[in-house]
């Protein structure tokens, strides 16, 4: 025995002489057990369920949103798309050669007022060396062209 009182191997009651336990009793709480273990996971199901149908509902919120943006950007990138072709097809100043040794002349420091003159001599409109990204008129879309092909004609016999 130890310093409780209590043996130390064992108990030391001889369980032959021990009256059983009540059915009655056992009964009741292995009922009583059953019936809260079955409450505790009948309400954690239900938390659980109520979780996972408001998280399923914010990813469905998330992926329209998600294709409401891809399609907005699938527009915006077939707009691009759409000007970089418009601008790749127009011809601008810069790279016409009729106006791109004027654009040279004006880098390498001839006066512009010369380059003017010789571009309207010559027929070609001077306003366009300071828009040098602008789209190259057609032939006889610029207007000092027809003023020149007008005083040409007045030369003419």
């Amino acid at each position: 025995m130890d310093a409780d009182g209590l043996p130390i191997v064992g108990s030391g009651i001889d369980l032959t002489k021990v009256p059983a336990i009540q059915q009655k009793r056992t009964v009741a709480f292995l009922n009583q057990f059953v019936v809260h273990t079955v409450q505790f996971l009948n309400r954690f199901s239900t938390v659980c369920e109520e979780k996972l149908s408001a998280l399923s509902l914010r990813i469905q919120q998330i992926e329209t949103t998600l294709n409401i943006l891809d399609a907005k950007n699938n527009v915006h990138e077939e707009s691009l798309q759409k000007t970089e072709v418009v601008t790749e097809n127009i011809k601008t100043v810069a790279k016409d050669p009729r106006y791109a040794r004027y654009l040279k002349m004006v880098q390498v420091g001839v006066p512009v007022m010369a380059i003017r003159n010789k571009m309207i001599s010559e027929g070609l409109n001077p306003d366009l060396l300071e828009t040098p990204d602008a789209p190259v008129p057609a032939w006889g879309d610029d207007g000092n062209a027809e003023d020149s092909s007008d005083s040409e004609s007045s030369f003419s016999d």
